[in-house]
């Protein structure tokens, strides 16, 4: 669905997330609860990704992908790590902002170090094991802006994971953007709430964007047998 509008669209995360699995239910309905995982981005995607676990009655994990943010601009995500140290670089952003490769090297050793920290903070382990093998994969945040993240994400998903179905499933994403056709080439399928003419920052559209602590994601993933402290 493709709106105008620039005023909150969600409540809150929990909220966005309600909305999204009424779009998922068709998509899923068929694939037994055992068969499908929800995979979430922390720290925002973990509350998504709890509803929408909750929802279709089966597992949640969660993927950490790191943005790589623009030299001059931290918030500006030109790419993103991922915890086997592969990496996607927006070559569109970087056509305007020139980057090195010795910034990206030096970018990637710092991102690496949170990922290991969220990996065991969050889910007690580096290992995924065969865990999302020939699984249905949901993977979900409560946005896309860039889309830096949630490409590294899924083309780590398709290549390290031999999963059956990749499904990618977010509340709100612009509307005019090469990121959801770059999805569409990744994924089997990608469901987006609403997609925004006018888009800044995913935050723009929630009335409660308050940052997520680790203790709050901690306590959802001990919900669903995690063993961490």
């Amino acid at each position: 669905m493709v709106k105008k509008v620039v005023s909150a669209l969600f409540l809150d995360r929990r909220h966005a997330a309600e909305e999204l699995v009424k779009r998922l239910d068709g998509v899923v309905n068929s694939i037994k609860n055992d068969d499908r995982v929800v995979l979430a981005i922390p720290r925002g995607g973990v509350i998504i990704g709890d509803v929408v676990a909750s929802h279709l009655h089966c597992n949640l994990d969660i993927v950490v992908s790191r943005k790589i943010g623009a030299e001059l601009n931290p918030e500006l995500a030109i790419g993103a790590l991922m915890p086997d140290d592969s990496y996607f670089i927006n070559e569109r952003i970087t056509k305007i902002i020139p980057v090195s490769q010795n910034y990206i090297d030096n970018q990637i050793k710092q991102e690496k170090e949170e990922i290991d920290r969220r990996l065991i903070e969050f889910r007690g382990s580096k290992i995924y094991s065969n865990k999302l093998h020939n699984k249905t994969i949901i993977l979900v945040d409560d946005g896309i802006a860039t889309g830096a993240t949630i490409i590294a994400a899924s083309q780590w998903i398709k290549k390290k994971h031999s999963c059956k179905k990749l499904i990618i499933a977010v509340p709100v994403a612009p509307a005019r953007d090469e990121t959801i056709d770059k999805l569409k080439e990744i994924a089997d399928k990608v469901i987006v709430s609403f997609m925004i003419d006018d888009f800044s920052a995913v935050g723009q559209f929630y009335d409660n964007f308050d940052q997520v602590k680790d203790q709050e994601v901690k306590s959802i993933m001990r919900r669903y047998g995690y063993n961490i402290l």
